[in-house]
């Protein structure tokens, strides 16, 4: 019977430790980045993500580059978003079918310290 007693609390107190342990997974960045791109030169961070899932990402870049998401099917590339010459961005991305997406930069002619994070 003591064992019946201490059951429940230890079941109710096992369901908030793991309902905590989401909720700080959830608030950390999925991908965190810092690179410096050459001249022409490309950055990705790519991830699987169901349709309907949604992430939250930020950058930031010293200098003008070209940006981004994309996806492949087949020999087609797709790109839901794409933004010339930015230097922040700060969006929300959701996926419209389950695919391998890509976030991707591009320097133009100069060289560009690029961070950030995909939530």
């Amino acid at each position: 019977m003591a064992r019946m007693l201490a059951y429940r609390p230890m079941k109710s107190l096992l369901a908030a430790l793991l309902a905590l342990a989401a909720a700080a997974h959830a608030s950390e960045p999925s991908k965190t980045f810092a690179t410096t791109l050459k001249p022409e030169g490309i950055h990705e961070e790519c991830l699987r993500l169901e349709k309907g899932e949604k992430r939250a990402y930020r950058w930031t870049s010293d200098t003008h580059v070209d940006f981004n998401i994309h996806y492949h099917r087949g020999n087609d590339v797709f790109f839901p978003v794409k933004r010339d010459r930015m230097r922040v961005i700060e969006g929300y991305f959701t996926a419209p079918s389950r695919e391998d997406y890509c976030w991707m930069w591009t320097a133009l002619d100069k060289p560009a310290k690029l961070e950030g994070y995909i939530r």
